[in-house]
């Protein structure tokens, strides 16, 4: 699957967990039915994966996890915040930047609309 393609189900699977949750869980919440929902569906997900920091050729293991990592290729940082702020997006794009993947979403499961509340990131590589 392309990265297009996982990112269509990542979205089917996040307005299936959003209709059925609603808003005002802890993220972890989300992040397990987001998994569970993306793992029925025949996408193989990963959970808290470490994202090491690679600083002047030395690897450094200083607590970076990816919410969720779908089939190797599409990250998916949750949030349930009363307003995304500009460190959340710039976040997912560093997440892309050291990982190497090209795709990111970042969504926030506290709100109304979730349509609106899904953001696509790209790394340029």
């Amino acid at each position: 699957m392309t990265e297009n393609e996982i990112s269509y189900e990542i979205r089917r699977a996040i307005f299936a967990v959003f209709n059925a949750l609603g808003p005002g869980l802890l993220e972890s919440a989300y992040e397990a039915a987001l998994a569970y929902e993306l793992q029925k569906n025949g996408l193989h997900v990963r959970q808290q994966t470490p994202l090491p920091l690679v600083y002047d050729e030395i690897k450094l293991e200083v607590g970076y996890r990816l919410d969720l990592l779908v089939e190797d290729k599409v990250i998916v940082e949750i949030k349930s915040v009363e307003n995304l702020a500009e460190v959340h997006h710039k976040q997912v794009i560093t997440y892309l930047k050291l990982s190497g993947k090209k795709l990111g979403l970042l969504v926030n499961f506290n709100c109304v609309e979730i349509d609106k509340a899904i953001f696509r990131k790209v790394n340029g590589l």
